[in-house]
């Protein structure tokens, strides 16, 4: 009996432990100052660089949404689409760059991106086969799960490379200005802002048709002032000329940051 009951208090004392763990990693901010941003597109936004120690280091003040929709300290890789290919993606460094340039708010990061995903799958109730996912539901459960705590204050988008055909491109306009007024709508935020990243120079260089989706994305910039669109110009690819390699993806996340706090599409002298 003595056994049994000490067992038991071992067992509560190691749960309070791991409580109290997880309590100290909590975001310890103010509503207002807990700054949210959805990441969503495909595997480019999810990420597919090669892990360093600087990924696994987490900044004081940038958190991010896990699968079972907890904050933690935010560390690559920051998305599960596919677990055994996900790695470094431009999401961290952002959060980081946003947190550098405002010591006095919290950035917390919402990562949903789905691997080979068109922007047709970004629908409701539409049913992605290759991961067995719902990529516009959801990331609006996980949304609305971080609402609770801050403030949405901007989308990062990365995707395009699956629609980059000749059957698709023509409709990346159309599709990519329903779906910003789509998640204004759900979000009840009509001027939220969304910036969007072009595909990697290798893979334009390859795929002619890509010039659809660029094309379309600038002209959805050009036609809505609270949407931006950041450069890829001079980041390098893995060998599969698709996906960014992870020094690449960092600079293409301080691109992402740069466009926010700037308010304006990132062209030239892109760092």
């Amino acid at each position: 009996m003595y056994r049994i009951g000490l067992a038991v208090v071992i067992i509560a004392c190691a749960l309070a432990s791991v409580t109290c763990a997880q309590e100290a990693q909590q975001p310890k901010v103010e509503r207002d100052a807990f700054h949210l941003y959805l990441l969503i597109g495909q595997s480019n936004m999810a990420g597919r660089g090669t892990l360093a120690a600087q990924d696994r280091t987490p900044h004081p003040r940038v958190f991010m949404l896990n699968k079972q929709n907890a904050w933690i300290p935010a560390v690559e890789p920051m998305h599960f689409d596919k677990p055994g290919m996900v790695g470094v993606g431009p999401g961290l460094a952002f959060g980081k760059a946003m947190a550098e340039a405002n010591p006095d708010i919290t950035i917390g990061l919402i990562p949903c991106a789905v691997g080979g995903s068109p922007i047709s799958a970004w629908k409701p109730h539409t049913f992605y086969n290759q991961t067995g996912v719902y990529p516009y539901d959801d990331a609006l459960t996980r949304c609305r799960a971080a609402l609770k705590r801050g403030v949405l204050k901007g989308v990062l988008w990365h995707q395009g490379e699956s629609d980059s055909n000749a059957k698709d491109g023509p409709l990346y306009q159309q599709r990519l200005t329903e779906l910003i007024a789509r998640l204004r709508r759900v979000t009840r935020t009509p001027s939220l802002p969304f910036v969007a990243g072009m595909p990697a120079d290798a893979f334009v260089s390859r795929k002619p048709e890509s010039k659809l989706v660029t094309d379309a994305i600038k002209a959805v910039a050009k036609a809505d002032k609270n949407v931006h669109w950041v450069t890829a110009a001079g980041l390098t690819c893995k060998a599969d000329r698709v996906h960014f390699d992870a020094d690449s993806a960092r600079k293409l996340g301080r691109r992402y940051a740069q466009a926010f706090a700037n308010r304006k599409d990132v062209i030239e002298n892109a760092r």
